[in-house]
């Protein structure tokens, strides 16, 4: 029996480090130097509790005198020295997070070197971790038979599952499911981690979550586990919680890149860069990344049943990069009437809305200020073309007058109205002044996103795919399998005894060395895409 298990162990400490190591190859330096410390000590306060509760775990051997002899090979010092290690780079963080909170003046390349250290430190503490999977797992053993014959008054004293849980109150609820493997506890384990996540109890369900992963590698949880995890982020909410719910999605995606839920996995990659979107006048990473990851949904679904939804997400995140694209046009156009320059600059931001985003509501001013610098640049052909379009095809916008009036002095005819263009392209609503500045006051986009994740919806009572998981043993039966338009990967197999590795799809051909670097389906940017109206 303890063959069995230390085998079990074994196979899902290799899991986790290969998934460790996965989700930490991700890109990093995301956001601002606040958005990147926090989502640093949120990974080093994982690896400091997970330390912890693995040396709390070992409690049956160890007698809590620091002056105790230990051998040289007890797996204490080396979870003792990763625990060092992990506090002194933890300290690193917090000061250098004091200086940004101060507006002291940084090096981004010292967030850069943490971001790096705490990669490193993250794969030694998996592996310590791994190694050590054994020797904890016989210290459990031992501290829940010693805890067995004492009194009930000494309950509390119980040892800890993997060092996770165990304790009085709840923690004793989750002992009696994590303290031994039995057919079917993975999925006792996924419907209590359901109902935690739902209660926003994210820790504690995500731990929960982790244990399916870490102790049942073969359960059919498994992929709805790692998806569940990734869901918890994201409903989570916070700046650094969504950053790491798109880690933990893309991770979900590398493993199960034609899963029937991929499609709506990249929809949540959208929504959690949406849901980080300021207005266009600020910064655009955001919203450039949201529409590569929605053009990428249309490309490689072009049947997905989500495709509404994705077509009006892309139209709002377009509005917000075509306008952003105005305002500078705006600028380099008042540095050309002052006499500065700044002409081309304008005409190249203009001629980019017009390419890129051919719904964009300002498309009117667009036209009617590239028509008016052709006519500086002494083209009237040209501008003839742009003030036309303005009178008949927005024949309710705010420059048609203006344009009529460049007509006339160019000489040139003034078309009608084209009725069908005109009810295509109706005149927008505009925010108020008060609108305005409460925008500006929240800095957000103030798009509306489902803030529920792909299996777990807000609420407790709430019906969702996780549920049916519950009911059909890990499986999903209500949504027919998404038509993937290009399979780059297959879904990731586990041979027992051996590390996991990504397997290619059998139906598709090797593909030629080309020295650019793979992509996944969730970071592929289609070419010559643009929006479609919804």
């Amino acid at each position: 029996m303890q063959h069995r298990n230390f085998r079990v162990l074994l196979l899902s400490a290799f899991l986790v480090l290969s998934w460790g190591l996965a989700s930490f190859a991700q890109v990093t330096g995301e956001g601002t130097p606040t958005q990147r410390l926090e989502v640093l000590r949120s990974k080093l306060d994982l690896m400091r509790r997970a330390l912890d509760s693995a040396l709390a775990s070992m409690n049956a051997k160890d007698s809590g005198n620091k002056g105790e002899k230990m051998e040289a090979d007890d797996p204490r010092i080396r979870l003792r020295g990763l625990e060092k290690e992990v506090s002194s780079v933890s300290k690193d963080v917090g000061d250098l997070r004091a200086k940004v909170d101060r507006a002291d003046k940084i090096d981004q390349r010292d967030i850069d070197k943490l971001e790096t250290s705490v990669t490193d430190l993250n794969t030694r503490v998996q592996q310590g971790l791994s190694a050590t999977a054994g020797a904890r797992n016989m210290s459990t053993t031992t501290a829940a038979a010693s805890t067995d014959k004492q009194s009930s008054n000494n309950k509390k004293k119980k040892g800890k599952f993997l060092g996770i849980f165990g304790g009085g109150g709840d923690d004793e609820k989750y002992a009696e499911l994590t303290d031994t493997v039995a057919p079917g506890r993975d999925r006792q384990l996924f419907e209590v981690a359901a109902k935690e996540v739902r209660k926003s109890n994210y820790d504690t369900g995500r731990l929960l979550f982790n244990t399916i992963i870490t102790t049942y590698p073969e359960s059919p949880f498994l992929s709805m586990s790692k998806l569940a995890i990734a869901d918890s982020f994201y409903l989570e909410g916070s700046t650094s919680a969504l950053i790491q719910s798109s880690q933990a999605y893309q991770d979900w995606l590398t493993f199960f890149p034609t899963h029937m839920l991929s499609d709506r996995v990249m929809l949540k990659l959208a929504e959690a860069e949406i849901r980080q979107m300021g207005l266009s006048d600020r910064d655009t990473t955001r919203a450039r990344k949201a529409e590569q990851r929605l053009k990428a949904i249309l490309q490689q679904f072009p049947n997905t049943t989500l495709k509404g939804k994705v077509q009006e997400y892309l139209s709002l995140v377009q509005e917000n990069l075509g306008l952003h694209s105005l305002q500078v046009a705006r600028f380099y156009q008042d540095r050309y009437e002052h006499g500065n320059g700044g002409l081309k600059g304008a005409q190249g931001r203009l001629r980019e809305i017009l390419e890129k985003y051919p719904y964009f509501s300002y498309t009117d001013e667009v036209l009617f200020r590239q028509g008016w610098l052709y006519v500086q640049e002494e083209e009237p052909d040209e501008a003839v073309k742009y003030f036309t379009r303005v009178v008949r095809d927005f024949p309710n916008g705010d420059f048609v007058e203006k344009a009529k009036e460049e007509l006339q002095k160019i000489g040139a005819p003034i078309p009608d109205p084209d009725p069908i263009a005109a009810n295509n392209h109706p005149k927008p609503e505009r925010p108020g002044m008060m609108g305005s500045l409460l925008q500006q006051i929240s800095g957000s986009a103030n798009i509306d996103v489902d803030n529920s994740g792909v299996l777990i919806g807000r609420g407790e009572k709430k019906a969702d795919l996780i549920d049916e998981v519950i009911a059909n043993q890990g499986e999903i039966h209500s949504l027919a399998p998404a038509d993937v338009q290009q399979r780059r990967q297959g879904p990731r197999t586990f041979q027992q005894g051996t590390t996991p590795v990504p397997t290619k799809s059998p139906s598709q051909p090797t593909p030629a060395p080309t020295g650019q670097p793979s992509t996944t389906p969730a970071t592929t940017t289609p070419s010559n895409l643009t929006g479609t109206k919804p």
